[in-house]
């Protein structure tokens, strides 16, 4: 609910749809048939500083090594699912929307989700889509952009 109170209040337009159950970024590209590099895939990293949500397409995997020099701190490393449960609170575990600003942390976008004009995304559970203009979703997270994805 949080997300899309956002969109509305940001005049933001998109297209919420239901689909059957996925529990992966690449099973929710699947279900929407949509390609997997349309589906941006949140991945939250813990730093000394606090946590930051890493947005990259489906396929792909987060690269900490470029994350943490991106950063200039070496103690990066992923956020385990007790600290999701936390961070997440309203969301279902795994299905957290990629807008770190929506959870009091920065984001930050691999370049290559800019190569689509949409995206799509987990809308806070297992069962629910949104599909928005990536120039809105850009917008909305105001993100770093880097190459911090690999194949």
């Amino acid at each position: 609910m949080r997300l899309e109170t956002m969109l509305r209040q940001r005049g933001i337009a998109y297209e919420k749809h239901n689909h059957s159950p996925t529990f992966t970024s690449q099973g929710l590209a699947q279900a929407k048939h949509v390609s997997g590099y349309e589906v941006a895939k949140p991945v939250v990293v813990k730093t000394t500083a606090g946590f930051t949500l890493c947005a990259l397409p489906a396929p792909l995997h987060l690269d900490l090594d470029r994350v943490a020099e991106l950063l200039h701190d070496k103690s990066v490393r992923l956020a385990t699912e007790h600290e999701m449960r936390g961070l997440f609170d309203d969301c279902e575990l795994g299905a957290e929307p990629p807008i770190g600003e929506l959870f009091g942390m920065q984001t930050i976008m691999d370049e290559s989700l800019r190569d689509d004009e949409y995206i799509v995304m987990q809308a806070g559970t297992h069962t629910e889509a949104i599909r928005l203009r990536r120039e809105d979703w850009e917008r909305i997270c105001n993100p770093t952009v880097a190459p911090i994805a690999r194949a």
